[in-house]
């Protein structure tokens, strides 16, 4: 089964403040705010949502195929796909722009400043179904370039290619009828539970209206595992218990472990139980794309948690 991963690719760059961000914020001086935090170092890891459900599938021993664009800093990312056995054929290289980047700073609080450049991710990927099977074919429209978003999703519908609508991030550029039109189109809606309240807030729907849009709507709940609402019911798959470090990219490793589910024809339940032990593994370490583990350890924990 060919997978098909569109969203973004990224470049997070980390920077740990070793003071509070709320002793350099006077009050009453905000309109004139000019301040400057002297960081402990800087960190850079691999990430975009693309990047980082290929990587979850690669580590399954899938090879999925990344549908996205990327800046004229792509050297290092495309070495690192390369080591990572992803093929980096589909990306398109816009040299006019640097690959999209987030700036976090993070105090001794646990607060947050960060800066986000979409650099090539303004761009279109401008990829061709050309010589694409659709019955062979699952395709995750991951949160990205928004016309690449409503142009995939109705292109997959079209070829009749089964596809997961991953709207997560992007829902605050989107208006109502064609993020409902995206839905509608899609095999399967994936997002968390702050995101489900956005669709509906943007789109006037209910949960139970846009579930009936879609075969599956799955819902991640961090620690409280995921909702699968199908056929008018609705199952929760637990967490496997782990001693978390880092949630990022825990959302992305879930999607990885869910298609690789469904592409060797799992229930959608199990599929989300896959799906659950790939984010066991993200949260214990910190970066989105630096978890490991070995086939024998991935069954040993899935067998554990779920049998």
């Amino acid at each position: 089964m060919e997978i098909l991963v569109s969203g973004s690719m990224a470049y997070d760059r980390i920077m740990n403040f070793g003071g509070y961000f709320s002793d350099h914020f006077l009050p009453g001086q905000l309109e004139d705010i000019n301040v400057s935090f002297l960081v402990d170092g800087l960190s850079e890891n691999f990430g975009g949502t693309a990047g980082n459900i290929a990587y979850s599938l690669a580590l399954q021993g899938e090879r999925p195929r990344i549908v996205a664009a990327i800046g004229s800093d792509y050297h290092r990312y495309f070495q690192w796909l390369a080591d990572c056995g992803i093929s980096a054929d589909s990306i398109r290289v816009v040299d006019a722009e640097f690959t999209a980047g987030a700036y976090i700073t993070t105090d001794r609080n646990a607060k947050q400043i960060t800066g986000f450049n979409p650099g090539a991710m303004k761009h279109q990927a401008l990829f061709s179904y050309d010589g694409i099977d659709p019955s062979s074919v699952i395709a995750i429209v991951a949160p990205g370039n928004i016309p690449d978003m409503i142009e995939f999703t109705a292109a997959h519908h079209e070829l009749g290619i089964y596809s997961i609508f991953d709207p997560g991030q992007s829902l605050p550029m989107w208006e109502a009828q064609p993020l409902a039109r995206c839905i509608e189109q899609s095999n399967l809606l994936i997002c968390n539970e702050y995101e489900l309240g956005m669709i509906s807030h943007t789109t006037g729907l209910s949960r139970q209206q846009i579930a009936e849009m879609v075969e599956h709507l799955v819902i991640t709940r961090g620690d409280q595992g995921a909702d699968i609402d199908s056929n008018n019911a609705t199952e929760t798959v637990p967490v496997a218990p782990a001693n978390a470090v880092d949630p990022t990219g825990a959302g992305d490793a879930f999607r990885g472990g869910l298609i690789r589910g469904l592409a060797h024809n799992e229930n959608i339940k199990r599929a989300a139980q896959i799906g659950t032990v790939c984010a066991h593994y993200a949260v214990q370490v910190n970066g989105t794309q630096t978890y490991r583990y070995t086939p024998t350890e991935f069954d040993a924990k899935l067998r554990e948690c779920f049998g």
